[in-house]
């Protein structure tokens, strides 16, 4: 089926009522039939009754719009002209399809049979706009005719110079007598050609057309008509319609064929302008005025997907000048992608905006850019800015470029931009003055108002820094002396740290006659500055205080946790004390040690870190040291140290945080270690040199929950056997893993056992290589006698 579309039309019948177009003739050397006279006076009388008709279709669609809108018949008459122009159709159909129908009105018929041929007529003539070609429009025809005419052929013909007509378009149902018209039998061949002469129909459907065939008796002519397409500007043309049954053409049927032949030679006109004809000559056209165009410029036919979007453009025309610029000089760039020529066109905000070009119509154009052009002394860096506009639906795109005074202004101007700054003249001899926009900008100055006088400058300064402003105008304007001067000024942002650099210029004799300076922004560099001195205040201050703060915990420290000058024995065992505080930062840690003989002859190691630095944590260190010898003094087991210590940091509000901890008592009767821990490291024991960390017992960290659970464990030491209690600050190093520093610490002390006892110099200098970041604790305990 045919898709609906406009029909559209060049020719317009006459405007006066009684003008008569030329009479269509014969044509020449061929001879008429015998009645040809009579047909064109009949042909005559036709074409006068259908321009009286069209100037009354004209009138009455005045005459509606005029009741509508209240518009004069002036107004109404522009009005209707206006539309035809923008759908691309004749006055006359316009005025047609503003009454309601396409076609000329159907005088003869009444009734139903004139509604549905004006609606046949409607549809028919959407459906028309789609054909491309008269064998198109003949297979359209046939499909909206079948029905209300009954037809089952449609052919369109076309008179040739010598006379003949000559089908251009047919199209037929299936069925033996449809098919056989497609030759065109003599008699309709002749039909055709008097319906072009005279000028009106020939209907083939008496008793006369349609008798029997000559040798095929019963079976009778089909019922044809013949009618001619008027002003098809395609030739001489006529429609012809096929009936298989019998019977005349009703008159509604007739007036419905003369309107579809109105329909086709609306249709026919522009089968007849040859599109691709004239777009030849419009593309021949562009090209001759783009080569005369001065400057760069090309006309782009944008490429589009099938989805519809823009994916390049073709070149359709160009100037001499732009292939030079585009780096293409001496190749053409007529037919060419676009893209391949410049692929800078396809990188925002370029490409957006030519697409905004096409989609609204406002001309688009770009900022300034570097482009790399071809000249006859080579490839050169010159300034463009591009513009570009549709045309229809294409794009002319121009390259404007700067000219060397343009591009100094423009690079003038991005450099006070970016340095935020502006420059200012003071004549002195004629008290004229002038400033660049950026120095109106910078003072927060209207530039209705004109620059401020040299010597009113500092009026414009804080009243803090208008003196030292003051004083260097005086100096330039007494003494010739050039000022560089920074002052501050107050506007709507707020106050600005301005700097004013001028030096004179001389006249003949000697005096100041010109100033010639600039202004400089520089309030982010000055609050940069006040900023890194306000932040070197802090961090001093702040450095002060935390050395102050580790200082005394430093003393409390060691007037808590007193370190023995050498090695001691305690209850046949020789124990051995090392401290490191840490080396980084300004805090002290919460690390500390207790080894202790009981009262009744055991002796007590204990190992602790607490969580944190400064003086809360060496408060906290205190109290549980304290605390345990205390409890430990008084006969509680390890367990219930613990427990009693976990309780004082979860509820006591001197104390604060968790800590690790683990301690031991040694029976030396038994030579038996009970030990318990509540988080820490274990121990690790060295026997005939080979290291071993002992298994912890179950135990928490302190401070942690209120239900913990602490258990103990026994380890009996044989002589020469060497046992080490030590915090974290030991094996942690920064981003390892634990276990790998416990490893670690066993190689090291399997290395330095033999050393002599008390002294850990060697295993400390091997484990703690570089920086220390935490406090280092350990207590050394070695079982005196030789191994068995």
């Amino acid at each position: 089926m045919c898709d609906a579309r406009r029909v559209t039309g060049e020719s317009v019948p006459p405007a006066e009522p009684g003008a008569v177009p030329e009479a269509a003739a014969p044509a020449e050397g061929v001879a008429g039939p015998p009645h040809a006279e009579a047909g064109r006076w009949q042909a005559e009388a036709y074409r006068r009754h259908e321009a009286a008709e069209a100037a009354a279709v004209v009138e009455r669609a005045k005459g509606a719009l005029m009741a509508l809108t209240g518009c004069s018949p002036e107004a109404a008459h522009e009005d209707l002209l206006r539309r035809a122009k923008a759908a691309r159709r004749t006055l006359v159909e316009e005025c047609r399809i503003t009454l309601g129908t396409l076609v000329p009105p159907l005088s003869h018929a009444t009734g139903a049979g004139e509604a549905d041929g004006v609606a046949v007529l409607a549809e028919l003539g959407r459906a028309l706009a789609q054909a491309q070609s008269p064998q198109e429009l003949a297979v359209c025809l046939l499909e909206h005719l079948a029905a209300p005419v009954g037809a089952d052929a449609v052919m369109l013909c076309r008179r040739q110079p010598a006379g003949a007509p000559v089908p251009i378009g047919y199209a037929a149902t299936d069925g033996a007598p449809a098919e056989r018209w497609r030759h065109m039998p003599a008699e309709d061949g002749g039909a055709a050609l008097d319906a072009l002469v005279a000028g009106e129909p020939r209907w083939l459907d008496d008793d006369a057309a349609v008798r029997p065939r000559a040798g095929h008796p019963g079976e009778h002519r089909p019922s044809r008509a013949w009618l001619p397409v008027p002003g098809a500007d395609y030739g001489d043309v006529a429609l012809g319609v096929l009936r298989t049954r019998e019977g005349p053409f009703a008159p509604h049927a007739r007036e419905l064929l003369r309107g579809v032949s109105w329909l086709c030679a609306a249709r026919l006109r522009d089968f007849g302008r040859r599109p691709e004809q004239a777009q030849a000559g419009a593309r021949a056209a562009a090209r001759a005025l783009f080569e005369a165009l001065p400057g760069a410029a090309l006309l782009l036919i944008p490429v589009r997907s099938p989805a519809g979007d823009v994916e390049d453009y073709r070149v359709d025309a160009a100037t001499a000048q732009a292939a030079g610029v585009l780096g293409d000089a001496g190749r053409d760039l007529v037919g060419r992608r676009f893209l391949e020529c410049w692929p800078a066109a396809a990188e925002e905000p370029l490409k957006r905006g030519w697409l905004s070009v096409l989609e609204t119509g406002e001309p688009y154009e770009s900022g300034p850019f570097a482009q790399q052009e071809a000249g006859a002394c080579g490839p050169g860096l010159s300034t463009y800015s591009v513009r570009a506009a549709r045309l229809g639906d294409a794009l002319v795109v121009t390259w404007l470029r700067y000219a060397t005074s343009d591009r100094q202004q423009q690079r003038l101007a991005d450099l006070q931009r970016l340095g935020r700054l502006g420059w200012a003249t003071w004549n002195l001899v004629t008290d004229e003055a002038a400033w660049s926009p950026q120095v109106y900008l910078l003072c927060d100055r209207d530039p209705g108002l004109g620059p401020v006088p040299l010597a009113e400058l500092p009026g414009l300064a804080l009243p803090e820094d208008a003196p030292a402003l003051d004083r260097a105008v005086r100096a330039l304007l007494a003494g010739g002396t050039s000022c560089d001067v920074p002052f501050r000024i107050r506007t709507t942002a707020g106050v600005r740290h301005l700097r004013a650099v001028a030096e004179p210029v001389p006249d003949a004799t000697g005096a100041p006659a010109e100033v010639h300076g600039f202004v400089q922004d520089l309030t982010a560099q000055r609050s940069a500055e006040l900023a890194l001195v306000e932040s070197e205040r802090t961090m001093l201050a702040q450095d002060g205080i935390l050395r102050a703060e580790r200082t005394l915990a430093g003393r409390l420290q060691h007037a808590l946790l007193p370190l023995p000058r050498r090695p001691v024995r305690l209850a046949g065992l020789q124990v051995d004390v090392a401290y490191l505080p840490a080396e980084s930062g300004t805090h002290v840690g919460g690390d500390w040690f207790s080894a202790i003989e009981l009262p009744d002859g055991d002796a007590l190691f204990v190992v602790g870190d607490v969580a944190g630095h400064g003086i809360d944590a060496v408060a906290t260190m205190a109290q549980l040291r304290f605390t345990a010898k205390g409890m430990l003094f008084t006969g509680s087991s390890l367990t219930g140290a613990l427990a009693r210590l976990n309780t004082l940091l979860l509820h006591s509000r001197d104390t604060k945080g968790t800590a690790t901890l683990v301690l031991g008592r040694y029976r030396p009767a038994e030579r038996r270690l009970v030990w318990a821990q509540a988080g820490h490291l274990p121990p690790l024991l060295l026997r005939r040199g080979e290291p071993r960390y002992l298994r912890r017992p179950l135990g928490v960290l302190l401070g942690a929950t209120e239900s913990p659970v602490f258990e103990e464990a026994e380890c009996l030491l044989e002589p020469g056997d060497r046992l080490l209690f030590y915090t974290d600050g030991l094996v942690e190093r920064p981003g390892e893993d634990i276990n790998r520093g416990l490893e670690r610490l066993a190689r090291t002390a399997r290395a330095h056992h033999a050393g002599a006892p008390g002294s850990l110099v060697p295993l400390l200098t091997a484990m703690l290589e570089g920086e220390r970041r935490d406090d280092v604790c350990v207590l050394d305990i070695r079982a005196p006698g030789e191994p068995a």
